[in-house]
């Protein structure tokens, strides 16, 4: 499969799984909505207005969340095309949980710890759903992300097809 293609399909498969696991989180353990889980989402950039903002700031909410699971399906895209070693250890047995047990945590500590408060001129606030959110970034981001990438394709000493060593 292409490069293009496996974006894609980890963009899309990220994206899904991330937004399924925060929707139930935010419904059926933080008693919240659908609507209100978005809007949060939405409120980063635009400010707190958007949880005001009806279905159209839900409908940013969903594509900036998508936005962001194509941007760090890119990111370890790249790591795999140009890195032996991640192609390697993905591999490997156990390599896909391995590489998940570092990126999905990475990719919740840079986003919670950098990118939402230079949005929103807050810290982060390290609580209990901090860390929840921690580990559900292993089976709920990096895994998918990680599968959808590798495709069954990634050999101890192959780059994925279309790449280059």
């Amino acid at each position: 499969m292409s490069s293009g293609g496996r974006l894609l399909r980890a963009g899309l498969l990220t994206g899904l799984s991330d937004g399924l696991f925060a929707t139930c989180l935010s419904i059926f353990v933080y008693d919240s909505s659908f609507t209100r889980l978005w809007q949060g989402v939405a409120s980063v950039p635009l400010g707190p207005e958007a949880l005001n903002g009806g279905s159209g700031t839900v409908a940013i909410g969903l594509l900036l969340h998508f936005a962001v699971a194509f941007t760090w399906s890119a990111v370890f895209l790249f790591l795999v095309m140009r890195s032996a070693r991640v192609r390697d250890v993905l591999a490997s047995p156990y390599g896909v949980i391995t590489v998940a047990a570092l990126y999905g945590p990475l990719i919740w500590m840079v986003m919670s710890m950098v990118v939402i408060p230079l949005f929103t001129h807050r810290p982060p606030r390290i609580t209990d759903r901090w860390w929840i959110q921690l580990i559900g970034h292993i089976p709920f981001v990096a895994v998918p992300m990680l599968l959808a990438i590798k495709g069954g394709e990634v050999g101890r000493a192959g780059a994925p097809a279309g790449t280059r060593e």
